[in-house]
């Protein structure tokens, strides 16, 4: 077996395909509609859809799972953010960890979780 996809459900695609292409540089794969898949493999799912196939509500700021990434250039990363024409909401501002590492930790728009360090 093995995992193809992460698949996190959104309020806007377009919104949070820019997102994750604007900071993350992840370039759209395929477009089916209410499913998007980026790549590095993580598939952003409307939540129309998303509640129609489950029957299931949606409970954005869960915690209870988060996006990661690493990134070399967390200075141009910050910059990144910082520029960004939204208001980034942080979690965990940059900070730079006893054994080196440097973490931020944000939401998306639709406040899932991410979090971004430099390579151990």
């Amino acid at each position: 077996m093995k995992l193809k996809n992460v698949l996190i459900v959104v309020n806007d695609i377009e919104r949070s395909r820019q997102f994750y292409r604007s900071l993350f540089g992840l370039d759209v794969i395929l477009d089916s509609g209410g499913n998007v898949v980026l790549t590095e493999g993580l598939v952003l799912q409307d939540a129309s859809v998303w509640q129609k196939e489950t029957g299931q509500e949606i409970l954005f700021q869960n915690h209870a799972s988060e996006l990661y990434f690493e990134e070399s250039d967390i200075d141009g990363f910050i910059k990144k953010l910082e520029n960004f024409p939204d208001a980034i909401e942080y979690v965990t501002r940059p900070t730079k960890l006893p054994w080196g590492q440097t973490l931020i930790r944000l939401y998306d728009p639709d406040k899932n979780l991410i979090e971004v360090r430099t390579p151990s």
